[in-house]
Formats: structure tokens, sequence, C-alpha cells
């Protein structure tokens, strides 16, 4: 099987308010066990290896397998994190070890009436056979910013 040698890139913005105050939404992406709660899974994915380092420099990764499905690869280093305010990241996704794409990735946190607004902003590459993928990944964030609403809001 030959491959088609390509890129396509992707971006977008994705913004949800959270009735949640901003130390609640920070700490939801500062601190392991509450990002493994909403970032690390779920009933759909069979979680494998997880490694969470938030600082500066720092790398997250997050391997599962979808049931009845491919392993999915996450890998981020933080390049950019100003408490309460923003983390920039980049990260790359491999799917069934193959290199999939490479994305420059931020979040802003801002404080509102009633809660916080957080922005997400994506740059992403996709290589080759994946070269058509971008709207899946803003799919799939959309999936997370929900997962994160559930999350906080639930109180655990």
């Amino acid at each position: 099987m030959t491959i088609e040698r390509r890129l396509a890139r992707s971006d977008f913005t994705l913004t949800r308010n959270y009735p949640v105050p901003l130390e609640r939404a920070w700490d939801a992406f500062a601190t392991e066990d509450q990002k493994m709660h909403w970032f690390g899974g779920g009933d759909t994915v069979k979680t494998g290896e997880w490694v969470f380092d938030f600082r500066v420099g720092g790398r997250d990764v997050d391997q599962g397998a979808f049931h009845g499905g491919p392993v999915s690869r996450y890998e981020a280093t933080y390049t950019d994190i100003v408490e309460y305010d923003r983390i920039v990241m980049t990260y790359d996704m491999w799917l069934d070890g193959v290199h999939m794409s490479t994305s420059v990735a931020s979040y802003e946190f801002e404080p509102i009436e009633g809660g916080t607004r957080i922005t997400h902003v994506e740059h992403g590459v996709f290589f080759d056979q994946f070269w058509a993928d971008g709207p899946n990944r803003e799919k799939g964030y959309r999936g997370l910013l929900e997962a994160l609403g559930n999350y906080l809001v639930s109180g655990t």
C-alpha cells in the first residue's frame, strides 16, 4: 500500500462558559487527579500509559485503547503557563503507533459573571493518510470541553 505524502492544516477556536469559579476551572487542568477525571478516558477508552507533569517544559502522556478500536497516544509539552490566565502547549498524536499530527494549542481562562470562560485555540498539522482529520480533532475537543463541563458541575 502506498501512502500519499501530504500535509493538511486545521485551525479552530472553541469558547465555553462554565458556572464555576476561576480557581476550580484552573485546578481541573493543573491537578493530576482532577485532569484524569475529565481528560483521561472515560467509559469508551481503556486507559494505558498516563504521565502528568504540569510545569513549563513538563510533559503529559495519555494513551488508551478505544473499545473495539485503535490505540490513541497523546504527548504534550507545556511551553507557557501563567497561573489562572493561560496554558500553551505543543502536542503530538499517534493512532495505532502511526504519527498523525502535531499541534500548538492554548487555553485562556477569564473570570466572568457567574463563572469562568475558557477559550481553546488550536493550530494543527496532519500528516499523510490523516490529512483529512482536522474536523474530527475539533469534534474531539468539543467532546473534551463537554466532559470538562460535566466534571466541573458535578462537584467531584
